[in-house]
């Protein structure tokens, strides 16, 4: 083997090595830095590594929140894109997929909780009808909150639908 091919071969392995947490959080947090100079918003950026994945948060110690609220979007859409944008980004710097989990001002703390709700309601509708109880349709990052809350409940869950109708139906089988 010459060396241009010990080069190129070690490239590609280092091509294909997955990016530590922490590296993604740091190219996470640099681009949504740059994307929130760009737009003008204030908001500092907190990195968090827990079990293996990385937490990106956008939080505001002081001052008026409306434009990161404005970044929320409606039911969480915005922030929903914004999360895809920041992990298109680590993919084009590593060249590896990320699962980093970008949170705005707590909204998917407080989205989680209200999971959490729907989730025990539909469990208690599925237990006292024996019927299959639909949810409203959510993202994969949502629907798969709910389905560990509906296990943790002892009850089955699975995904139905396509596309942006995709939902939970929770069964008490």
């Amino acid at each position: 083997m010459t060396d241009t091919q010990d080069a190129a071969e070690v490239t590609e392995v280092e091509e294909s090595a997955p990016a530590r947490p922490e590296e993604e959080g740091d190219i996470a947090a640099d681009y949504l830095e740059e994307l929130l100079d760009i737009a003008d918003i204030d908001g500092d950026i907190d990195i968090e590594v827990r079990s293996g994945r990385t937490y990106i948060s956008i939080v505001q110690e002081e001052g008026d929140e409306s434009a990161l609220r404005e970044l929320i979007g409606h039911d969480g859409d915005g922030l929903d894109a914004l999360q895809e944008l920041t992990r298109l980004a680590v993919l084009t710097q590593t060249g590896n997929r990320s699962r980093l989990i970008l949170d705005i001002l707590d909204y998917r703390k407080g989205r989680s909780a209200q999971l959490k709700k729907i989730a025990e309601d539909a469990a208690e509708r599925a237990r006292d009808s024996g019927e299959n109880i639909p949810l409203e349709a959510m993202s994969a990052y949502e629907r798969k909150q709910v389905h560990d809350f509906i296990a943790e409940l002892g009850l089955h869950s699975e995904s139905d639908g396509e596309g942006s109708r995709r939902h939970v139906v929770v069964s008490a089988a």
